[in-house]
């Protein structure tokens, strides 16, 4: 929970986390290496003093994780988003399997996300199936430029695409998040364009897709297809860390989405690890547009608008009921104190 100083709380869910592991003995080939160096440069946006070695960043495990988001961070809740990336990672870069153990662990604190390929054909059909089950997956992330073999991407729009979505819709998953943004070397740009979400879209009005990244650097197009699909939300990892070194750009990809979709379609996402959850929700909170940005798109950015954006409207697309959580995470924090008293 992130307190102001006036004492307002927010309730944050962190919609876009990752426990990998990127160590040196997982790595199939040079393709794992360039893949978590590729995103060790993008944490250089951290301020300075949440930096963290290379070392570190390429293993850091659940301890790390825990303290990072919940204790020494602000997030109440946050929501494993699997990448498999087998042919870089021996045993896969983070997996649902593996991330399933935390929410064993922590089940009011994580929710954990399936994953499918639909170059898998049949067979990924039946595992699809199985995994829904087996995790209770209310969500499925999505890497439409993973590669495979010979094939450096696939596109929401292929036939057994749809039949991977028709799958998930009929088994009662609702929340699809693509992602849609940077490309991450040496994966192709190409296969993170966001152009296949308009008609996957229109095609499944019964599932929401968060399109993580919100497209960038292809912003003008994520905006015109989620102003006219109504089910397209804008996650917001990868752009929140602009607002530390490049906070005019922060301003304006805000102000866009502000302008375009509106308050109620924006999610909050850390893509912990590459970045700490903790600096990002404090300078959110005390961000203001500027006022060529408000004047220029007739927007604006109130503390309504902050809570919808960290935590109301992920909680209403996960069925989270904020009320009860607050309670179990008192009576929690009172549990704490009385064995710290015994």
């Amino acid at each position: 929970m992130y307190t102001t100083a006036d004492g307002e709380e927010f309730f944050i869910v962190d919609g876009h986390i990752h426990n990998w592991d990127a160590s040196v003995e997982n790595h199939r080939n040079i393709h794992g290496r360039q893949f978590i160096d590729c995103f060790y440069g993008y944490h250089q946006l951290s301020p300075p003093e949440y930096l963290w070695p290379r070392e570190k960043f390429y293993r850091y495990g659940e301890a790390t994780l825990y303290d990072d988001l919940f204790v020494q961070g602000y997030d109440d809740m946050a929501i494993l988003q699997p990448t498999y990336l087998k042919e870089f990672f021996t045993r896969g870069f983070n997996t649902t399997e593996d991330q399933y153990e935390l929410t064993k662990r922590y089940p009011e604190r994580f929710i954990v996300n399936g994953a499918f390929d639909p170059r898998d054909e049949e067979e990924g059909l039946d595992r699809l199936r199985e995994n829904i089950e087996k995790y209770k997956l209310k969500g499925i992330k999505l890497y439409t430029a993973e590669w495979k073999g010979e094939s450096k991407g696939w596109r929401l729009t292929d036939r057994w695409a749809s039949r991977y979505l028709e799958v998930a819709r009929d088994m009662g998953v609702r929340n699809i998040h693509v992602h849609k943004g940077p490309t991450i070397l040496p994966l192709n740009r190409d296969a993170f364009d966001v152009a296949d979400v308009d008609d996957a879209a229109t095609s499944f009005q019964e599932l929401n897709f968060i399109v993580e990244h919100c497209g960038l650097p292809r912003l003008d197009d994520f905006c015109w297809i989620a102003t006219q699909e109504t089910n397209v939300y804008a996650g917001l990892a990868v752009v929140l860390p602009f607002i530390h070194k490049r906070p005019e750009y922060f301003a304006h990809v805000l102000g866009e989405l502000l302008f375009w979709i509106g308050p109620d379609k924006i999610c909050y996402g850390s893509d912990y690890a590459i970045w700490s959850p903790r600096w990002m929700v404090e300078k959110f909170v005390a961000f203001d547009l500027p006022d060529s940005v408000s004047r220029e798109k007739n927007v604006e950015l109130t503390r309504e608008i902050k809570h919808k954006i960290l935590g109301l409207n992920m909680a209403r697309l996960y069925d989270i009921d904020i009320p009860a959580k607050k309670r179990f995470f008192a009576g929690e924090q009172l549990s704490r104190h009385a064995v710290a008293a015994e």
